[in-house]
């Protein structure tokens, strides 16, 4: 189990505020094992923690993280706080105490698909990461079409300013007209690597969508500017996936898992 932080833990024994539990560590009146705390310190289940000399119990509860599943539509950034004052993706989700919401990926402003958010850092680190390499799948509408030659440049590889990227799958899905369909995977979350991809080649992209991160396939009942949290043994399920706990510490009671698509 993850070890929590030890002010908040006595605070949420109803010690005090988490500003003067931090001032009761700062001042030596907490001891954890023995020896003086220090602020920032963090305590598990197995610790010993005195406050002002007598043994505090802690209460631990254990519980999966939360997960959301955004269908973003064009318009919105993913960003806490925007000077410009657009749209953001965090405005729709739930608020929380406790907590708060991770997103996992970003999409630029003209991008709409599947966001995921979580309330677990260790979740948004091992879906994130550059050494996990986790597959993202898009939708791709460009003006034009990808020739036979550009396509295969496409997935063996092409030099940007930022370093070589390149599509580990690439297949025609068709279109009318102008515009054609494309459906890409690629390894790499870097800045617009989708489109510089397409631009290297001298092709528009006019619409890009995200259809799944990792396991995660955007639910085709979740349209644009809807919310699916993901249900417990859906959770668990990503978290074996991704090689961690099925839970992670967190303090309070879980709240109830909203299964409908919403907006």
């Amino acid at each position: 189990m993850e070890k929590q932080k030890l002010h908040k833990m006595l605070a949420h024994s109803g010690l005090g505020s988490r500003r003067a539990m931090e001032e009761a560590i700062a001042s030596g009146r907490v001891m954890v094992n023995g020896s003086r705390a220090e602020v920032g310190a963090r305590v598990g289940p197995e610790d010993m923690v005195r406050f002002e000399g007598r043994i505090v119990k802690l209460k631990f509860t254990s519980r999966l993280p939360r997960v959301m599943l955004y269908h973003k539509p064009e318009g919105e950034i993913v960003s806490h706080d925007d000077p410009e004052k657009r749209a953001t993706v965090f405005d729709k989700l739930p608020k929380m105490r406790s907590s708060k919401w991770i997103s996992i990926g970003r999409l630029d402003f003209n991008t709409s698909g599947l966001l995921i958010f979580t309330t677990s850092g260790e979740l948004a680190n091992r879906l994130t990461h550059p050494a996990f390499e986790v597959e993202r799948e898009y939708s791709v509408r460009i003006l034009g079409r990808v020739t036979p030659e550009q396509g295969k440049q496409l997935l063996s590889g092409i030099e940007l300013e930022d370093g070589k990227a390149k599509f580990e799958a690439f297949s025609d899905e068709g279109g009318e007209g102008a515009n054609h369909w494309y459906r890409v995977i690629l390894r790499e979350g870097r800045n617009r690597v989708v489109r510089r991809l397409f631009e290297s080649m001298g092709l528009t992209v006019s619409r890009l969508i995200r259809t799944r991160f990792g396991p995660i396939v955007l639910p085709s009942r979740v349209k644009r500017g809807m919310l699916l949290e993901l249900p417990e043994e859906e959770v668990a399920g990503l978290m074996k996936w991704a090689g961690l706990e099925a839970s992670e510490p967190e303090i309070g009671k879980r709240p109830s898992v909203r299964k409908q698509a919403r907006r």
